[in-house]
């Protein structure tokens, strides 16, 4: 029997079995996914996302890392959103981030020991604007990826910027994302904000790991009330239709925004993001 051709040979005549194992065409669909650094052993990869702005995304991942953190893991984060990056000064990590001989980046560790890489690290202004086109914003991601020693951690959380645009996309494609957590708030679009990520998350094959909601309500100092500043919450409903679970509802808080511009988040405590915290534990148990 004549051995069969592979449809990208130039040739007519039939293809070898060691031709056909290195032919791209018989290969299938290549891998986009960038191979880490030999310094880098993560274990678990999170992408932290959003439909779209304003929901406090950046508030929930440092929340997460630091609830992690206590919980006795090796965290890390990623601050993907390259144009409005924010976690460096919320846990008052300051200084710029060198190489080593071999031209990788040293990224800098909060007080608590997160281990944290942003742009803002990199420029010898951190209030400098990044004025940068898309394909250059998804190369500096991938090399928060390739060139960053993470050293060994259980969980590297990406903050990513909102919406579904060019760098979730990048890292969807490029990086080797766990699952995600889909960041949102109170008000009735909240439906379309969880879709709107999870649809997203599907069409990449990225398993989504549940949802927050931020800024749930605002405890009243005095009586303890729950005021429900943005109005009903329908991140159930939202949840419930999608199959997904509520990872946490956060509440707006005073002491943690102070603590977030001193730059003192490594002092906080986060025990809205319990079922949050063990969901993520049971991924590498």
């Amino acid at each position: 029997m004549a051995e069969s051709q592979c449809s990208g040979c130039p040739s007519a005549s039939s293809c070898s079995a060691e031709q056909r194992e290195n032919c791209s065409s018989a290969q299938g669909p290549q891998s986009m996914l960038e191979p880490a650094n030999k310094y880098s052993k993560i274990k678990k990869v999170i992408g932290i996302v959003s439909g779209k702005g304003g929901v406090g995304k950046s508030f929930v991942t440092a929340s997460l890392a630091a609830a992690m953190k206590k919980a006795g893991y090796s965290t890390g984060i990623m601050d993907a959103d390259i144009t409005g990056p924010s976690i460096p000064k919320m846990f008052g990590v300051q200084g710029e981030a060198y190489g080593n001989a071999e031209g990788m980046i040293l990224p800098l560790e909060t007080k608590d020991g997160i281990r944290l890489i942003s742009i803002s690290l990199l420029m010898e202004d951190p209030s400098d604007p990044v004025i940068w086109r898309g394909p250059v914003i998804g190369g500096a991601v991938k090399q928060f990826w390739t060139d960053v020693v993470w050293g060994d951690l259980d969980y590297l959380l990406i903050d990513m910027p909102p919406g579904t645009g060019d760098v979730p996309l990048t890292v969807f494609q490029s990086l080797p994302v766990d699952g995600i957590v889909v960041v949102t708030s109170p008000q009735e679009l909240v439906q379309m904000i969880v879709t709107k990520a999870f649809r997203m998350a599907a069409m990449m094959d990225i398993p989504v790991l549940g949802v927050v909601e931020n800024f749930s309500y605002l405890k009243c100092p005095d009586c303890g009330k729950q005021i429900r500043l943005f109005g009903e919450s329908h991140v159930q409903e939202a949840a419930k239709e999608l199959g997904i679970p509520v990872l946490g509802q956060v509440p707006l808080d005073p002491k943690m925004a102070q603590a977030a511009d001193e730059g003192e988040f490594y002092q906080t405590e986060h025990p809205y993001l319990q079922k949050a915290v063990e969901v993520l534990s049971s991924m590498i148990r």
